[in-house]
């Protein structure tokens, strides 16, 4: 069977690059954290087959890839220029960022890290500096985006950065999931809220093979006070929560309810909850993992 996600080109490509030190790995996580497929320290000469095989990943083909080149490859960065003609024809959008920051920033840095710059070798950091420099001066005047971070915070980088991109911070998505406490809690959950407080609608005969996206679930749980409370209260903390997540380029935000068993009570509040977080515009995805599993018989 065909691979619904196979494109006859990757959307986009990021080559990053620049000095060490400044800010390149910082700038390949929000990259990531953006849906890009990511790869660090990669040989240039290996970039247009590695787009190649990535046709066929979602991520890759619809957000695109990031890859970082650069002088931890040795002499293998001088393939980068004959390099690009190829990746071109491979991508709808190339770009070339480059990291860079003053010596006196680079130097501080690498100090307190206790780091050893890559072209040290029999010199010191400023000489390592300065050679990094020479190796990189053409590929810097062929950069599409240049972004000095001397005088930035990680927080300040990453807002720049994904404004310069023309990637939008508001652009989270909210996975609002149910699940069953019996069953273990999700691990990429990134807020989990527990809804035993609610009366089991699994002891009721009538309601007890349904599940909570049920109308007859929905309405026996909405006769309950608590229930009204407790969203009076879980929709403008998610809102809150929603914002701030996006203004830090986070892509994804996993809210997971739980009951007992994962099949009435949170799979009924997941589903008030993400249609709260619809109606605040939000892009909200919803998934019950535990609905069709064995009803809790005790």
């Amino acid at each position: 069977m065909e691979n619904q996600y196979c494109s006859d080109r990757i959307n986009r490509c990021v080559i990053i690059t620049g000095m060490s030190g400044g800010g390149k790995t910082s700038a390949l996580n929000v990259f990531e954290d953006q849906g890009f497929y990511a790869i660090d320290n990669l040989p240039p000469t290996l970039l247009p087959q590695l787009l190649d095989v990535l046709v066929c990943h979602a991520s890759a083909v619809s957000n695109g890839v990031a890859a970082v080149i650069d002088v931890r490859g040795g002499e293998l960065l001088n393939d980068l220029e004959k390099t690009l003609p190829l990746v071109r024809k491979k991508v709808k959008k190339l770009e070339i960022l480059f990291v860079d920051a003053s010596d006196a920033s680079l130097l501080k840095r690498f100090e307190a890290t206790r780091r050893k710059h890559p072209l040290t070798g029999d010199t010191t950091i400023l000489g390592g500096i300065a050679r990094e420099r020479e190796l990189l001066t053409a590929i810097k005047k062929n950069a599409d985006i240049v972004i000095d971070t001397s005088d930035l915070n990680t927080p300040e980088f990453k807002a720049r950065l994904m404004d310069i991109m023309g990637m939008s911070s508001d652009g989270i998505s909210v996975i609002v999931s149910s699940f069953g406490f019996k069953y273990g809690i999700p691990q990429d959950s990134d807020y989990v809220m527990d809804v035993r407080f609610l009366p089991n609608p699994n002891y009721v005969a009538e309601l007890h093979p349904l599940s909570g996206k049920d109308k007859p679930v929905q309405s026996y749980l909405a006769g309950f006070d608590a229930l009204g409370e407790f969203i009076a209260k879980v929709e403008p903390l998610l809102g809150f929560i929603v914002t701030i997540y996006g203004s830090t380029g986070k892509k994804q935000l996993h809210v997971a309810i739980g009951c007992t068993g994962g099949r009435h009570r949170s799979v009924a509040v997941a589903e008030i909850i993400a249609g709260k977080l619809r109606k605040l515009g939000k892009r909200v995805v919803i998934s019950h993992r535990d609905i069709n599993k064995e009803n809790l018989q005790i």
